[in-house]
């Protein structure tokens, strides 16, 4: 451990998943740790990400279920969706998350500070309500990402809307919603929003949502939002917000292709950036990428030999599974007795859409252009619920293979549960499994995910892939 002359052996910024991990471990390795966090301990995930969204779109997939409820024969009666009432119980839950963690912090032993901290220099840390000062002899960064937004000068009228912070703090629901970006987050909350009966639109610049996944998860994803009713306009970005008198809907948007459309709530979901501003970087010789993240190496060092950083602040993954085997590691290898890093490939993800979308390794695109021989194997289909009701709803599911050795370096799901598919197919692809383990492992039926070990017949494009 270090020497007396320092306050703390490890100050942690940032009091989300990464951080909070990190801190613990640390100190029941025997650390004297400290941990600061400027707004709620929990972070993105459990105060303003992953927690609070998942239960929206549990709340928002409720009225589908209630319908097909009718289809299969049972009489309902519906009162409508009381959005107060599920907001008091969905940030309840989140308090108690919030105090969770705080209660796992003190318990291991370390010191809380819930208020923002800053580096003065590499071994020097500044509490900024209180003006504390404390000397480290590590540091671990952990503040996390923050939604992006254009200036004003950028974008006039920026200032009338919110990011996905915000959505979490309506007390109603509005009427309609108007949702910039085509990334997983605003796919998300189009999803929920016209799930919950708002009338929604999305505008993305692209031509196809989900830019960087498989091009069959983006088109089904695409198709997906058409169908369950968000008014989808691509190749457009928008131009101005401005207030309109006297309208049921306050705001008029211009977009880029000349149409105007308008709305109560406007949603920038367009991006997300690494919270580094004012954080004292420069000032602790801490470099940064030209959009602000910490460089680390694979040990999440930076560039300072006593500073470290995890999580989305390193726009390395921004997933809180990452960031918490990430801030293991690290307190493992500086302050227990195992050496190890995180391996970042081969890492499993969902995407919480409606259907969900459940994706791990490479895409097929990735695939070709990394490898001389590439076998796919895919289906679409009718899942056998939808049979007795009246839903266009359909399945994909891929499988992208090495032509030469046979493994399976890819799969790729667009159903519901698919984040619980690719959870379990995620261990198959990290050790190296083939295409003929997949085919004999017998399937489970009637499931959906029986189609992942049936398929044995290659696709072949009608034309040969870019």
């Amino acid at each position: 451990m270090a020497e007396a002359e320092y306050d703390f052996d490890l100050f942690v910024i940032g009091a989300g998943s990464g951080g909070v991990r990190a801190a613990r471990i640390a100190a029941q390795a025997g650390a004297r740790v400290a941990i600061a966090e400027e707004y709620r301990v929990g972070g993105t995930c459990v105060i303003r990400g992953c927690v609070p969204k998942k239960f929206m779109v549990y709340a928002s997939d409720y009225g589908r279920k209630i319908e097909e409820a009718r289809q299969y024969g049972w009489q309902v009666e519906e009162k409508g969706f009381d959005f107060p009432a599920f907001m008091s119980a969905m940030n309840a839950e989140v308090d108690r998350l919030s105090a969770i963690y705080l209660r796992n912090l003190a318990n291991a032993g370390v010191d809380v500070f819930e208020e923002r901290a800053e580096l003065k220099d590499a071994h020097t840390i500044v509490l900024k309500e209180s003006g504390k000062t404390f000397t480290v002899d590590k540091v671990l960064i952990a503040t996390g990402g923050t939604p992006w937004r254009p200036s004003p000068e950028e974008l006039p009228g920026v200032e009338h809307t919110m990011t996905s912070n915000e959505v979490f703090l309506l007390d109603e629901l509005p009427k309609r919603i108007v949702i910039a970006g085509g990334g997983y987050i605003a796919c998300e909350f189009a999803h929920i929003f016209a799930g919950l009966g708002v009338e929604t639109c999305l505008v993305y610049r692209g031509d196809t949502v989900l830019n960087g996944f498989d091009w069959d998860v983006r088109t089904a994803v695409h198709e997906g939002l058409k169908e369950a009713g968000v008014r989808v306009i691509t190749s457009a970005i928008f131009e101005e917000i401005r207030e309109v008198e006297g309208e049921e809907c306050p705001y008029c948007i211009k977009l880029s292709n000349g149409m105007e459309i308008n709305a109560d709530k406007i949603v920038m979901a367009v991006g997300r950036r690494a919270a580094t501003d004012g954080l004292g970087c420069d000032a602790a010789g801490v470099k940064l990428t030209d959009k602000g993240a910490v460089i680390v190496d694979d040990s999440s060092r930076t560039s300072v030999p006593n500073i470290f950083a995890v999580g989305d602040v390193t726009d390395r993954i921004q997933l809180t599974p990452v960031a918490i085997r990430e801030g293991h590691a690290f307190a493992d290898s500086i302050f227990g007795d195992k050496d190890w890093h995180f391996e970042h490939d081969n890492v499993a993800s969902a995407v919480f859409t409606q259907p969900e979308v459940g994706t791990v390794g490479m895409t097929e695109a990735e695939a070709r252009k990394a490898l001389d021989n590439v076998d796919i194997y895919k289906t679409k289909f009718r899942p056998m619920k939808t049979m007795l009701l009246d839903d266009p709803e359909r399945v994909m599911i891929k499988l992208v293979v090495d032509g030469d050795t046979d493994r399976v370096v890819g799969v790729h799901i667009v159903s519901p549960d698919a984040g619980e598919m690719i959870q379990m197919i995620g261990i198959a692809v990290k050790m190296g499994a083939t295409k003929a383990q997949f085919d004999a492992t017998c399937a489970v039926h009637p499931t959906i995910a029986e189609e992942i070990v049936t398929l044995r017949q290659k696709w072949v494009p009608e034309t040969e892939p870019a």
